[in-house]
């Protein structure tokens, strides 16, 4: 098991503890899923779409944008007819993986049983 660290007391309240920032991020199941597409280098809303399967063309650029507020990617304009976009991640983004792999490894060793007590499936 790896090691914790004691995050500390925040003031009265554990909504003050930065560690909500995770939880947020992890809470919109498209922002990991973008950072993951993302892993390789930059992409344009197109092929981010193409590649992801089953999310609308709002989802995308609202979740990109949010993104972008967040600084977990970069827009790139190039100044073409017609023009062009490109998103890729930053250094945050890029630091965003490590957690996202984890959990991926953690999902390859406990999904099936998660999944089954869900189901109820033995």
């Amino acid at each position: 098991m790896s090691e914790q660290r004691d995050l500390g007391p925040y003031g009265d309240f554990e909504a003050d503890c930065p560690a909500r920032i995770a939880v947020d991020l992890f809470s919109n199941s498209w922002l990991t899923v973008i950072v993951y597409t993302l892993r390789d280098g930059p992409m344009r809303p197109g092929d981010l779409r193409a590649t992801i399967g089953h999310i609308s063309q709002k989802m995308l650029t609202q979740t990109l944008r949010r993104m972008e507020n967040m600084a977990l990617v970069e827009r790139r304009r190039y100044a073409e007819a017609p023009p062009r976009v490109e998103y890729s991640l930053t250094e945050a983004g890029r630091d965003l993986l490590v957690p996202i792999f984890a959990l991926g490894a953690w999902t390859e060793r406990h999904g099936d049983s998660v999944r089954n007590a869900m189901f109820g499936e033995n």
